[in-house]
């Protein structure tokens, strides 16, 4: 494992970085994405990018994450390239 590698998530609060624990880490995360899915227009202010490289299942599942939970159809991929 590389000595640069973070192990614990970081949290932003103030403007500075702090380590957290999953679990906040991950409210703080699904928070985001219900303000963003509630508060914005999910048909231009989200997306995905998905990869190649991923499984053609998660692949699936971050398209239908996009458009069923987020209400998103801004789905690319580097699969063009």
């Amino acid at each position: 494992m590389s000595r640069g590698r973070l192990t614990t998530p970081l949290v932003r609060d103030g403007g500075e970085l702090r380590p957290a624990t999953w679990d906040e880490a991950l409210d703080r995360v699904a928070e985001g994405f219900e303000r963003c899915r509630t508060t914005s227009d999910t048909t231009t202010s989200f997306g995905i990018f998905s990869c190649s490289k991923a499984s053609n299942e998660m692949n699936f599942q971050a398209g239908k994450f996009a458009r069923q939970v987020m209400g998103s159809n801004n789905i690319d991929s580097c699969n063009r390239t």
